[in-house]
């Protein structure tokens, strides 16, 4: 039986991760085990900045958006002097176990760690809803319903003036954002890296429904997809409209998580400390059909996650 662990977040927050940490570290607890956070994800890591957690560690927090542990994107933690000291520094401490917390380079660095000889588990934190094996990764939820409010503002403007927006939205090289948006906001057009940029089609779209009395346009825009000043400019001049871009940035990262993904992150968290106590290593948590469950993580991260493209073809049919 181990007896005691750590955790970390690393790389982009994403609402939610509070809540993960709070289910870690009180699901330890309960089960008797010590548990250690670790500040600024794998540069504290290397640089042995562990804090003991206790119930009140993790009291208030979850409703809270970012990380309390905080984290940082750790160039160190890449060559292997940066993980020899990283193992090096919780063989210092005892630490039995560890659960990290983060998108695609957090699991990989979970992933090296395991093969120097230290228990992990990783916990898929990410806003872009782009690590394969899950349906769900904690923090898309809330992002797709705060990008949902700004569409819904956005569009009164869009009225009032009679113009197309184009709302840019984070997701590196994925759609899913601006896909799960774009379908509940009812977008006009949802650009997304996943599909081929196709102006014609959008430049119909625009006048279709103009043609019909439609006061504004929606179009959603995958950061990863093209410049988006160039995108608006060309649908400008191509539309003969008004156009306007609003990108909008960090402010999709922070807030107050929802409901669904502060039960993600708790059901997520405990999950990863009892896969530890029961001997499990190179795992992830995942969410599959409501049901939380462990997959190779090796095997997750050699995957390439996709898009559900039926839901792009319903919002095609649904924006005539």
């Amino acid at each position: 039986m181990i007896k005691r662990i750590a955790l970390l977040t690393s790389g982009g927050d994403a609402p939610g991760m509070n809540a993960t940490i709070r289910a870690v570290v009180r699901t330890a607890i309960y089960y008797n085990l010590e548990v250690f956070g670790i500040k600024k994800g794998y540069t504290g890591l290397i640089n042995g900045e562990f804090l003991e957690m206790n119930l009140g560690s993790v009291a208030d927090i979850i409703h809270r958006g970012g990380t309390i542990l905080q984290t940082d994107r750790c160039q160190e933690f890449y060559t292997p002097e940066g993980r020899a000291r990283a193992m090096s520094s919780m063989e210092k401490l005892g630490i039995e176990g560890l659960i990290t917390i983060g998108g695609d380079g957090t699991l990989h660095g979970a992933v090296e760690l395991n093969k120097l000889g230290m228990p992990t588990i990783g916990i898929p934190g990410t806003i872009d809803n782009d690590i394969p094996g899950t349906d769900r990764t904690i923090g898309f939820d809330t992002v797709v319903n705060t990008v949902l409010d700004a569409i819904n503002k956005i569009r009164d403007t869009a009225t009032s003036h009679e113009r197309i927006f184009i709302i840019e939205v984070m997701g590196r090289k994925s759609g899913a954002i601006a896909l799960a948006a774009g379908l509940a906001g009812g977008a006009e057009s949802i650009l997304i890296p996943e599909i081929p940029l196709n102006l014609a089609e959008i430049v119909e779209n625009v006048k279709r429904g103009k043609s019909r009395g439609k006061r504004h346009s929606i179009i959603i825009l995958a950061e990863g997809v093209a410049h988006s000043m160039e995108i608006t400019k060309q649908i400008g001049e191509l539309t003969g409209l008004e156009t306007r871009l609003s990108i909008l940035g960090y402010i999709q990262r922070g807030g107050t998580p929802s409901a669904q993904d502060r039960i993600l992150a708790s059901r997520m968290g405990a999950m990863a400390v009892k896969m530890l106590m029961n001997g499990e290593s190179n795992k992830m948590v995942a969410s599959l059909a409501d049901e939380v469950t462990g997959r190779d993580l090796e095997q997750v991260l050699g995957q390439t996650r996709t898009i559900n493209f039926k839901d792009y073809e319903l919002a095609g049919v649904l924006s005539i």
